[in-house]
């Protein structure tokens, strides 16, 4: 993408329209030494993973990317988290009991989630677990809310259809109005 016009339609704060944002950049790397000069010889392993957060209401940004010293949209999500609305589903995912790391204690909302929706559970989506059964000693039912950004109803199913971990349910769906757009003015 060049020039500024295109760049300020996605490089914005999907919830509260911010353009107050920072990269949180962390990097391991193996790199092999060069004996003569003391200096990186070779690269044997290296791993470098990026969030892009809102400085004014600290959600992170799934929607950008961070490639190559530069935030990036990523493809697939962009246009839906800015152009998009919030939509709120009431949904239950039957999943494989395996699949859940745990069901009880403080992390257990997060493993529900992340058992019923991947990384969109954790990442992407806002999703409250309001409980869970055990169907059988192989399935659980985990019920959510879950909110998430789409264009249109049949937009949003599709999403969850798509991040769905097991079998969805989707027993409402209701469009939300967006947050109003921060100002440079905002205490926040």
């Amino acid at each position: 993408m060049e020039g500024s016009v295109e760049t300020r339609s996605w490089l914005r704060c999907y919830r509260c329209w911010s353009t107050d944002l920072e990269v949180q950049v962390h990097y391991e790397g193996i790199h092999k030494i060069d004996p003569d000069s003391g200096e990186r010889a070779e690269v044997v392993d290296e791993l470098q993973e990026a969030v892009v957060q809102c400085l004014d209401c600290m959600h992170d940004q799934p929607h950008l990317g961070f490639r190559d010293g530069r935030v990036e949209p990523i493809e697939d999500r962009w246009e839906r988290m800015i152009a998009g609305t919030p939509w709120v589903a009431s949904c239950t995912v039957t999943v494989d009991a395996d699949d859940v790391e745990s069901c009880s204690g403080p992390e257990a909302g997060d493993a529900l989630s992340y058992a019923a929706f991947g990384d969109h559970g954790t990442r992407e989506f806002f999703t409250h677990v309001r409980f869970h059964k055990h169907d059988d000693d192989n399935r659980i039912v985990v019920h959510l809310l879950v909110e998430l950004y789409a264009r249109s109803a049949d937009e949003a199913t599709d999403v969850l259809e798509d991040a769905a971990r097991g079998s969805l349910a989707i027993t409402s769906l209701a469009e939300e109005s967006r947050p109003p757009a921060a100002t440079g003015d905002d205490p926040h």
